[in-house]
């Protein structure tokens, strides 16, 4: 699922991945040795400590505002909008600066005095300097790095812009005018990726078909939709109360010819470029093994996306072992309902029955909220602290077809905006109401917004762990909150039950998928049908599923990896504090470390562990 804006894409480039940052500060607690020191040997020791933690801090500040500047589109999505008229340069020599900024930060890093820093800085220290290493390893990667086109619903080059105006703020006058001024600065945006992607094409990188096709369906939908209808539009829909009527009715005429004059003929250019030359050299298989340097690409992939030294191999068996402990989970729903047939008409019955099916998508969105509502009340009971920020449900935009998934965008960090589930309205005959629930569990709460939104408030944290994008951690917590639902009020009937357990296997089939697509040569085909016959859903959302595996490898193993480790770190608590283990201070545990590596969190819930095992006597 997720998501976008939750992920950061290939398309502002491999570096922005490694952008920070600025955060706490704090003394590492004085040890054994200093208490033989005499006064003066004591203010030095803490004067250094003081020393190296500002010099910490002040890369981690630098770090954040550079990134800010490189890249103005992150910086909207944080909630900085003073270069909202900017687009990050693409061209050749800047991409070379950008990498060189972030040897120079590791650089920086690696000098730090790590044995004078608290516990917290060191976390920190050591997940600035693991993002900036991954990050380098991708740099020669040229090909990979240069597809940018995507099927998944965000972070893709054909959609980014939709999306960043969707996040853009228009409170005042100059907030529109910022919008108004990249407007005009998008056929540059768009003319420096065509450079790239030609260069992509000539090291044989190009998606293959059926991503082009997916992209070429989604630049065909923002073209069709013209004057006030259209997705680049929606800002204008939104002018602040503030600014007077005769000013907004200009802006908005501004708005509309912008978008006819700038964004409309790049988006043409950029479809002209893809249906032609670039679809001619799409391959029918997008499995990475086919590329040229495709097997070190995945490996990183599965790497960064993991954080762990999970091979391939070993990720395709756990997810056969999980697909099949959650099939003996829905076959004891089927007997529940008293099903004599097999799953395949089990899962067709579920998918078809009008009784199960909202009448359109404003009753799906209704249903959405009232769930949540019904989550909220409960929160408390696996929850000790919950976060300020609220959240909403909206519409995805039509141009992202029927069968994009559901994502989440988080909470601007200056408290200004609430998050949002963004649900797929227009696929409501595809989405039946007892599947409603678990997915809410995952978008909204006790999912991703509760996450995301607790992260924010964090500010004991650098800003990059309060708003990292960790996979394994967002998508793991995601996933490992919809078997909360249990113990908040959900799944109360078998086709609910039977709604989480699909949702639970499909996370599980895709261990299987993506390994086997991009490591074990896999056709689209045999993805595709393997998905079907494992989770019932419907085949066009597979066929969308898979694109997006093929868009972007690795990335769907985070969800199932990242749930199968909190359950265990749960259990391990569980086991070594006895009766005196409290999920309502676990779970507090795993969430306010901010998105951290699995390797990073297993190491703080042991430490917790310790702390609790002596507090609690």
């Amino acid at each position: 699922m997720s998501k976008p804006n939750i992920q950061i894409s290939r398309i502002v480039g491999f570096i922005a991945l490694a952008i920070g940052l600025v955060g706490c500060s704090g003394l590492m607690p004085l040890n054994q040795s200093l208490a033989s020191k005499s006064l003066p040997q004591v203010a030095a020791a803490v004067a250094d400590q003081t020393q190296v933690a500002a010099s910490l801090h002040k890369l981690f500040e630098s770090s954040w505002e550079d990134g800010n500047l490189r890249y103005p589109e992150l910086a909207t999505r944080r909630g900085d909008d003073r270069n909202g008229d900017r687009f990050n340069n693409r061209s050749p020599t800047q991409e070379a600066a950008n990498w060189a900024r972030v040897r120079q930060e590791l650089a920086q890093a690696r000098e730090i005095d790590r044995s004078a820093l608290n516990s917290k800085d060191k976390v920190s220290l050591d997940m600035f300097i693991e993002m900036r290493e991954t990050n380098l390893s991708f740099e020669p990667m040229v090909g990979y790095r240069r597809m940018t086109l995507s099927a998944r619903a965000t972070g893709n080059l054909q959609t980014s812009f939709a999306e960043l105006l969707k996040a853009s703020p228009t409170r005042t006058v100059a907030q529109a005018e910022q919008i108004l001024a990249r407007m005009a600065a998008y056929p540059t945006r768009v003319s420096q990726e065509l450079v790239n992607l030609r260069e992509g094409q000539a090291l044989g990188w190009v998606p293959p078909r059926s991503v082009i096709n997916r992209v070429l369906a989604m630049l065909d939908s923002q073209l069709a939709a013209v004057g006030d209808k259209s997705p680049f539009y929606e800002p204008f829909t939104r002018l602040g109360s503030g600014i007077p009527a005769i000013e907004q009715a200009v802006l908005r005429d501004k708005a509309l010819r912008a978008i006819a004059q700038h964004v409309l003929p790049a988006q043409r250019q950029l479809r002209e470029f893809v249906a032609g030359p670039y679809a001619a050299d799409a391959p029918e298989s997008g499995n990475l093994g086919r590329y040229p340097g495709g097997a070190a690409a995945y490996a990183a992939s599965v790497l960064a996306r993991t954080t762990t030294d999970l091979t391939p191999a070993q990720i395709h068996t756990i997810g056969l072992r999980e697909v099949a402990r959650l099939r003996a989970d829905i076959e004891q729903v089927m007997r529940e309902m008293d099903w004599k047939g097999d799953f395949a008409s089990f899962a067709q019955h579920m998918s078809t029955d009008p009784k199960y099916l909202h009448a359109n998508g404003e009753a799906l969105l209704a249903a959405y909220r009232d769930i949540g509502k019904r989550i909220d009340a409960e929160l408390p009971k696996l929850f000790a602290e919950l976060p300020r920020a609220t959240y909403g449900v909206r519409a995805m935009p039509d141009m992202l077809g029927p069968d994009a998934a559901e994502n989440y965008n988080r909470p601007l960090p200056d408290g200004k905006g609430p998050g949002w589930f963004n649900a797929n309205a227009l696929g409501y005959k595809t989405r039946p109401k007892w599947s409603q629930e678990s997915l809410t569990a995952h978008e909204a709460v006790p999912g991703h917004h509760l996450q995301m939104a607790r992260a924010i408030e964090l500010g004991d944290l650098p800003r990059f762990r309060r708003s990292a994008g960790n996979v394994a951690y967002i998508e793991g917590w995601a996933t490992y909150a919809e078997t909360l639902g249990f113990q908040l009020g959900l799944y109360k009937d078998a086709a609910s039950r039977f709604g989480h357990y699909q949702a639970q296997i499909w996370r599980a089939a895709r261990l299987v998928v993506d390994t086997g697509l991009h490591d074990q040569g896999w056709s689209r085909q045999r993805a595709v049908d393997y998905m079907v016959e494992v989770t019932g859903k419907d085949r066009a959302f597979m066929e969308s599923e898979v694109d997006r595996y093929l868009s972007d490898p690795g990335q769907a193993l985070g969800y199932m990896i990242g749930q199968l480790k909190i359950i265990e770190l749960r259990e391990r608590a569980r086991l070594a504090l006895g009766a005196r283990f409290d999920i309502r201070r676990f779970h507090m545990a795993v969430l306010d470390q901010g998105a951290v590596p699995l390797t990073v969190l297993e190491r703080q819930i042991d430490d917790w562990i310790s702390v609790e095992s002596v507090a609690r006597r």
